[in-house]
């Protein structure tokens, strides 16, 4: 990943921006910090329209620096331990990921939606949030304004997973370990999924955290199979729907290098002194790219096209948390 020197002040304009968005992330995690560096890109954008020296900068994080920020977030999963702990898990993964893919295929048939934009809500929603969505929005060359609609549409909803589903839960008296698988599946993003399960706790003197995180780390898995596939599906549809076949095109580096990551975790089984600093620097990059999606983004376009992006992110969020509750009650783990 080279850079060259008139990319320098588009890169520290980011690096500006995801400072403060990542001190309020940990403020609202229910919010996160990488809606927070959206919004401060945005707003940014508002008063200065004309980024001039800042551009190529700008576009080279909301790339490149998102790509570094996907493979580093593969030394955070130890495939084993996550499989090892989360195997109860996998049925209820498998439905509610496939229901989110299926839900939100009808509604772009439906409503005639852009590919892109349903593709990374319909991700999004299934796997774990604004990381899916870092990882296939390259893969499918989805621009920063679908990226940022996509993100917006997630976050909406985290936010009302958090405030909703700990009431939820207990009205349908649901156990700790149910609410632990619940939480797990049915709420995007990591951070809100943290947010939603200490809520949980807080109301039943419980310890539903590490469980829900668990299943959100073996959620998280569906990223290599789905991002492969996606890849595949886009190098099909440049060739024209021909049968050539291009491992570079349809297999990106960075996806390749992710799995990398993963496996090195796994195989030398990597302590958290040495994984953990790791994380926390993905999580800072994706800040930055974050920020440079929103600094590419106009707030008004996003605002007047929202409607049918949010009624998907509303027909997915449903249909997972049903799909998810069912599926507990039939395997008599509620």
């Amino acid at each position: 990943m080279k850079t060259n020197i008139k990319q320098i002040p588009g890169i520290l304009l980011c690096l500006c921006i995801a400072v403060p968005a990542w001190f309020l992330g940990n403020l609202v995690p229910v919010v996160g910090g990488p809606v927070f560096a959206i919004l401060i890109g945005m707003m940014i954008t508002i008063i200065v329209k004309e980024k001039g020296t800042f551009g190529t900068g700008i576009t080279f994080t909301s790339k490149k620096i998102l790509q570094l920020a996907v493979i580093l977030l593969g030394f955070g999963m130890n495939l084993s331990d996550i499989l090892s702990k989360g195997k109860q898990s996998l049925p209820i993964i498998a439905a509610t990921i496939s229901t989110s893919l299926i839900v939100s295929y009808i509604i772009y048939r439906l409503l005639h939606m852009d590919p892109k934009i349903s593709t990374l809500i319909g991700i999004g929603s299934s796997i774990c949030g604004g990381s899916a969505i870092a990882a296939s929005a390259p893969v499918i060359e989805a621009d920063d304004e679908e990226i940022a609609q996509s993100i917006s549409v997630i976050f909406l909803f985290n936010v009302a997973a958090a405030l909703i589903f700990p009431s939820l839960g207990t009205a349908l008296g649901l156990s700790n370990e149910g609410f632990g698988l619940f939480a797990g599946t049915a709420v995007n993003d990591t951070s809100s999924v943290t947010a939603t399960a200490a809520a949980w706790d807080g109301i039943h003197g419980s310890n539903t955290l590490d469980a829900a995180t668990i299943v959100k780390l073996t959620r998280t898995l569906a990223i290599i199979p789905i991002t492969l596939v996606l890849g595949i599906l886009q190098a099909r549809k440049k060739k024209g729907g021909t049968s050539t076949f291009s491992f570079k095109r349809a297999f990106p580096m960075f996806i390749l290098f992710f799995i990398l990551a993963s496996v090195i975790t796994t195989v030398f089984a990597l302590p958290a002194s040495v994984t953990s600093p790791l994380k926390d620097l993905s999580k800072f990059f994706i800040l930055m790219a974050m920020a440079a999606i929103g600094l590419n983004t106009d707030i008004v376009s996003l605002v007047k096209t929202g409607a049918k992006p949010i009624f998907m992110g509303f027909a997915c969020w449903v249909s997972i948390a049903a799909v998810s509750l069912a599926l507990q009650m039939v395997l008599g783990i509620m």
